[in-house]
């Protein structure tokens, strides 16, 4: 049996799928998944919980099925969220350092990042994550610890990436629903980015683009930090909906003709092709025009990634984007994806590779996984703070109790 403190649990409920992702960490802290469970998800649109009751059934499939292939019981999960209601922005914080030695302390660090998360939100809104960028002392910028430097000012550059409060209690509601805890929410972008870049990728650039069913998420990293985020209300399922209403066909037929016959481009050799759906319920047989078809994928395709391109030019992190692009999500299947995108945002594309993990080959090596993979290494993270955190801590306990011990003896 395992130990429950090595055991960490990603958990995704997508548009079209739920996932939850078991990792276990050794002694020396390296990432290994040891279970997936998934099941197909029904009460999930564009990101977000519409039938709690479905939802919650779905849920408790996946987690069902993980326990049982890692031979462990799930207790409490990190849990991917998104949402057309999520924003992103970067702020500043500032602090005065008052020390009459003017030298920065954790204290001075933990007070300038509260700082630059006071910001004036809607009350209904939520803080995910306020992820720090760089640290400035005395207007020196660059400065990744300020930890002991000497300053009079502290300032800190943070990431904020924000959402509506109600939205969000949905599907922790869900989770605890099934007695499980929830050890924290994270934007399903940043966990998908953790899964895919690794260092130099980061420093060097790169945009994380994951469609997927109900939603398309994305992350720039320059400089090995975030710099910017965004959500479409905008995914696979869509391309459904173009295909069932552009080809007259149930939605069902059209998702089924989106797998076996879609494609991002529309090539020469696609001109007069056809493909016959057989009768099915007493319908007619139907032919469907493969280059129309394409069209349509192709057109909806562009166009999520225009909006993707016209959002990074306002942001200004267009140009600095040196590694390029890594997709992930279902959609990043579709063939020819990576040649669209790279048309449209003239940047080098490929599709996203899990790295510095072992483990389960079949979740591994699939982009749609790239999230849930991604949870259980952002939960690895936070596991190992709070691990040092706890030996910082018990390092002092002891050493105050040697210290009171000591005087007590000195005493006698």
């Amino acid at each position: 049996m395992f130990d429950p403190s090595s055991i960490v649990v990603g958990l995704e409920i997508g548009t079209s799928k739920v996932c939850a992702v078991v990792g276990e960490m050794n002694p020396d802290g390296v990432l290994n998944i040891i279970g997936l469970g998934q099941a197909r998800s029904r009460g999930v649109r564009k990101g977000e919980i519409t039938d709690a009751t479905m939802a919650e059934e779905d849920v408790r499939h996946a987690i069902v099925e993980a326990e049982q292939m890692a031979d462990v019981e799930i207790r409490s999960v990190f849990l991917g969220v998104t949402g057309g209601h999520l924003r992103g922005f970067n702020n500043r914080g500032v602090h005065p350092v008052v020390s009459s030695d003017r030298e920065i302390t954790e204290e001075d660090v933990q007070d300038v990042i509260k700082n630059a998360k006071a910001i004036n939100l809607p009350a209904q809104n939520h803080v995910i994550h306020a992820i720090r960028q760089h640290f400035l002392v005395d207007g020196q910028d660059g400065i990744s610890n300020p930890v002991g430097m000497l300053g009079a000012r502290v300032e800190v550059d943070v990431h904020v990436l924000h959402g509506n409060l109600n939205r969000l209690q949905n599907p922790i509601r869900t989770v605890k629903g099934l007695q499980l805890e929830v050890d924290d929410i994270v934007f399903t972008g940043l966990a998908s980015s953790l899964a895919l870049l690794n260092s130099e990728q980061k420093e060097l650039g790169s945009l994380v683009v994951d469609i997927g069913g109900g939603t398309t998420n994305y992350v720039v990293y320059t400089n090995g930090i975030i710099k910017h985020t965004g959500v479409l209300a905008v995914g696979g399922d869509h391309l459904s909906n173009d295909l069932a209403y552009g080809l007259k066909v149930p939605l069902g037929r059209a998702e089924q003709l989106k797998i076996e016959h879609g494609c991002a481009f529309v090539e020469e050799e696609d001109k007069g092709r056809t493909v016959t759906l057989a009768s099915e319920l007493g319908l007619p047989l139907k032919v469907i025009n493969v280059e129309h078809l394409r069209r349509i994928m192709s057109l909806r395709l562009e166009e999520i990634f225009q909006l993707i391109l016209q959002d990074l030019q306002q942001a200004g992190v267009l140009d600095y984007l040196r590694a390029g692009v890594f997709l992930s999500g279902g959609c990043s299947r579709i063939p020819k994806i990576a040649r669209l995108a790279e048309q449209v945002l003239d940047l080098p594309v490929s599709t996203g590779k899990t790295n510095s993990i072992s483990g389960l080959r079949s979740a591994l090596d699939q982009a749609e996984f790239a999230t849930p993979i991604g949870l259980v290494k952002y939960g690895s993270f936070q596991q190992r703070k709070r691990a040092a955190k706890s030996t910082l801590a018990d390092g002092i306990k002891t050493t105050i109790h040697q210290i009171f011990r000591g005087s007590k003896g000195s005493t006698r």
